[in-house]
């Protein structure tokens, strides 16, 4: 008998332990629940209804930032490895990446747009990287701040930049006023990265008040930084400017400033010469604003001679197209042309993807192309009008 009574203490006293502990807990939650209209103050009707959701929310706790929010966060405080993050991720290819980069720079947006954006271009050897080290300090002299987006070419192993642009800027680097950001092209044509509009966004948001978006310098074919910045100044060599190089079509025609570099020693008098030629030249072209003549002239970006005239000649070009409207007309046309460079770019990434597949109608239609028994302007019509009408592009060829 003694030892059932004990068989039953041991089941049953620890049963009714817990669950006077439970008692107890929930007759205090019940009791805070009760108190809590009691001693709060009663809600005053909002005036409208974003004010009432304001009060109904106040004394709950707030929501964690999401990771985007608190990068973003970081880039407007002006936190530089934040900066080089957030460029990181605009410039990520990865389709994963792609969503995070538009909310980062959505995020951001209301804070960017009050930069001078100048784009830097010539051909190789012009001494592109020198003159944007010699006008990023200029401007740093003048109270600015500068951000420089120098595009390298691609390294073929790893990828990346070569970051021959960055160690020619040492002096500009070493300035608390300036942040350099080598970029890899990624072997896109036009002389500038992905990403570039983005990590310029991203620049102004972080207080730049300069970004200059140095190109990677191959010729006649960089035409896609115009559509990126304010003004474009192409730099050229004395001696390089005989009548029928000056009127080639292409990067001559979208320049704001034609600056004839290494004017200096033996290269001076060929310089001024090269400022009559291209002078000459561009008068039998139309200037690319309306309210802005292209100008020429001599600057040696080693010595520092003329950088103080062009800084003048781009602040006034700033402030004639800010005061007329052209740069914000120009801004809205650029941002506009880019919804569907954006499009474009990211229907040929899913195209590519469907392409991979074996069995979708890309790939048959590929095959039938390669054979010689479809036209190339065939193929591509019939898949956008898949695409157009919403019809699978995974299932078996048509």
């Amino acid at each position: 008998m003694a030892h059932d009574l004990q068989v039953v203490i041991a089941i049953f006293v620890p049963l009714a332990l817990a669950c006077a502990i439970g008692w107890i807990i929930y007759g205090r939650r019940l009791a805070a629940r009760g108190a809590a209209p009691a001693t709060a103050p009663a809600a005053k009707p909002a005036a409208n209804g974003a004010a009432a959701g304001c009060e109904a929310n106040a004394s709950l706790p707030a929501a964690a930032a999401s990771p985007v929010r608190e990068l973003a966060d970081a880039i407007l405080s002006g936190q530089r490895r934040a900066l080089s993050r957030g460029i990181t991720l605009v410039e990520s290819g990865h389709p994963r990446d792609r969503a995070a980069a538009a909310e980062l720079v959505q995020a951001v947006f209301a804070d960017a747009g009050g930069a001078i954006r100048i784009g830097i271009s010539g051909p190789p050897g012009v001494g592109k990287s020198t003159f944007a080290e010699a006008i990023g300090l200029h401007a740093i002299a003048q109270g600015k701040r500068v951000a420089v987006l120098a595009v390298d070419p691609s390294s073929t192993i790893s990828g990346g930049s070569i970051l021959g642009d960055k160690t020619r800027m040492e002096r500009l680097g070493r300035s608390d006023s300036a942040y350099i950001r080598p970029s890899p092209s990624g072997g896109l044509h036009g002389g500038i990265a992905r990403g570039v509009r983005e990590s310029v966004t991203l620049c102004e948001a972080a207080g730049f008040d300069v970004v200059l978006i140095e190109t990677m310098g191959v010729g006649q074919a960089e035409l896609a930084v115009r559509e990126v910045v304010d003004l474009v100044a192409l730099l050229v060599q004395p001696g390089a400017g005989d009548n029928l190089q000056g009127i080639k079509r292409g990067i001559v025609e979208i320049a704001d400033f034609v600056l004839v570099n290494k004017a200096d020693g033996d290269l001076k008098r060929p310089a001024e010469l090269t400022v009559g030629e291209y002078k000459r030249a561009l008068r039998l072209m139309s200037p690319p604003s309306e309210s802005w003549r292209p100008e020429v002239f001599a600057c040696s970006a080693v010595e520092g001679t003329g950088i103080d005239h062009a800084w003048a000649r781009i602040a006034a070009f700033d402030a004639a197209t800010t005061k007329d409207g052209t740069r914000d007309s120009t801004r809205a046309r650029q941002a506009a042309d880019a919804v569907w460079g954006y499009v474009n770019l990211a229907l040929r990434e899913s195209l590519q993807e469907v392409r991979a597949e074996p069995q979708s109608p890309a790939a048959g239609w590929e095959s039938e192309v390669r054979a010689g028994r479809m036209a190339p302007a065939a193929a591509a019509i019939t898949l956008l009008d898949m695409v157009r009408d919403g019809r699978s592009l995974t299932g078996a060829p048509e």
